[in-house]
C-alpha cells in the first residue's frame, strides 16, 4: 500500500471517487498511483516536461504494481498541452512556482476552463497566483494548509467556471502585490495551522521593517507600506 506524505494526502483528499485526474509535473508519480490503488480515480494521466522525471514515475509504477494497468497514461510534454479539452475531471499542479502555474493555465484559457477542478500547490508566488486566478474569473473554493518539514504549504482548490467563488471576491480590486493576496482573509478557515502561518508572515514583515529602519538610505514610502502590511496581519490575528 502506498503511504503519502501529509502534503500529498491533502491533495488527494480534494479528489472525489470516480473523478479522473492528470498530474502535471508528476515527478515520482506517487499521488496518481495512490489515487488509482485506492479505487478513487479510474484513470490517471502522469505528465512531465522532463524525460528523466517521467521515467522515474514509470519505474515507480512498475515497482509498485506487478502488472502496469492501462489506467496509467504517461505523457511527455509541457503543462496542459499534453491534454485534450475536458479529457479529465481534475488537474493537479503541485510543487511549482505560482507564476509558472499562471503561465501554464493562461496559455490556453479555453482548455483550462474545460476541466471541472484545479488543485494547485504553489511553492512560491502564491499571491501572484491568487491575483491571476481571481482577475481571470476562476473561483477559489477552498484553501488548505499543511506542514512539510519546516514549511507550511498552501493548497488551493479552484473551480475554473468561476462558480462558488464567494471567498475570493473578498479582495477584488486589490493590486497584485497586495498582502491580501499573499495572506487572504479566508486563510483563517484553512485549519489549525492558520495562526502559525500568519505569525510567520508577520515575523518576516517585521524583519523587513527592522532592516529598513536601520538602513542609511531611508525609504519612508516602503516603510509605510510594510507597516500597513503588518497592521493587516494583526487584524487577522485578532480573529483567530
Amino acid at each position: 500500500m502506498i503511504r503519502l506524505t501529509d502534503r500529498l494526502r491533502v491533495l488527494a483528499d480534494e479528489i472525489k471517487e470516480k473523478e479522473t485526474m492528470a498530474d502535471i509535473g508528476t515527478d515520482h508519480g506517487f499521488l496518481p498511483a495512490y489515487l488509482w490503488e485506492q479505487g478513487i480515480c479510474p484513470k490517471v494521466i502522469l505528465s512531465d516536461v522532463s524525460p528523466g522525471s517521467l521515467d522515474k514515475a514509470k519505474n515507480n509504477i512498475r515497482e509498485l504494481f506487478s502488472e502496469a494497468s492501462p489506467a496509467f497514461d504517461f505523457r511527455l510534454g509541457d503543462g496542459i498541452q499534453v491534454l485534450s479539452d475536458g479529457e479529465v475531471d481534475v488537474i493537479v499542479i503541485a510543487g511549482m512556482g505560482g507564476i509558472l502555474m499562471t503561465e501554464i493555465l493562461g496559455e490556453n484559457p479555453a482548455k483550462t476552463r474545460s476541466f471541472k477542478k484545479l488543485i494547485l500547490q504553489p511553492r512560491s508566488g502564491q499571491g501572484k497566483l491568487r491575483y491571476w486566478l481571481i482577475r481571470n474569473g476562476f473561483g477559489i473554493t477552498k484553501e488548505s494548509l499543511v506542514r512539510e518539514g519546516k514549511y507550511i504549504c498552501q493548497v488551493l482548490t479552484v473551480d475554473p467556471s468561476g462558480n462558488n467563488c464567494a471567498i475570493s471576491r473578498a479582495i477584488e480590486g486589490s493590486g497584485p502585490n497586495s498582502i491580501q493576496y499573499e495572506v487572504p482573509p479566508w486563510i483563517l478557515s484553512a485549519g489549525e495551522l492558520a495562526e502559525e502561518f500568519i505569525l510567520r508572515k508577520r515575523a518576516a514583515e517585521e524583519r523587513v521593517l527592522l532592516g529598513l529602519s536601520k538602513s542609511k538610505m531611508k525609504d519612508l514610502e516602503k516603510e509605510e507600506t510594510v507597516k500597513q502590511r503588518i497592521t493587516y496581519l494583526n487584524s487577522l490575528l485578532g480573529g483567530v
